[in-house]
């Protein structure tokens, strides 16, 4: 026992708190209050409902402006012929270059001159 919380905890006083106790105090009676130790359980939990809170703020925001711009873009095409459209730009799966090859551009055939009546 040589730290006081453990002098405490077997009951005995430790020395420098003995020395505080008035002369003449009845030491059956003495009751001596500790401080809980401190826990980290709170600020912890308030820590992660504030990232959960903010995250879900900003998936909402994400939403509300994405059917914003739906609404906005549909109104446009329907009164000023405005359109939209999405170009995706990339290989199929199993594609190689053999496959992606480009065919040479056809020239059509050439008519004479006697077959068109003037």
């Amino acid at each position: 026992m040589q730290l006081p919380e453990d002098q405490i905890r077997a009951g005995h006083i430790p020395a420098d708190l003995y020395r505080q106790i008035p002369p003449g105090t009845d030491l059956r009676k003495v009751v001596i209050v500790q401080e809980a130790p401190r826990s980290y359980k709170g600020p912890i939990v308030l820590t992660l409902v504030i990232i959960a809170g903010s995250v879900a703020v900003l998936l909402v925001i994400a939403f509300v402006v994405q059917v914003i711009a739906t609404a906005a873009l549909a109104v446009l095409s329907a009164t000023c012929g405005l359109s939209y459209t999405i170009n995706r730009t990339g290989k199929a799966k199993g594609s190689s270059r053999r496959t992606a090859r480009k065919t040479p551009a056809r020239s059509l055939p050439v008519r004479s001159k006697s077959r068109y009546r003037k």
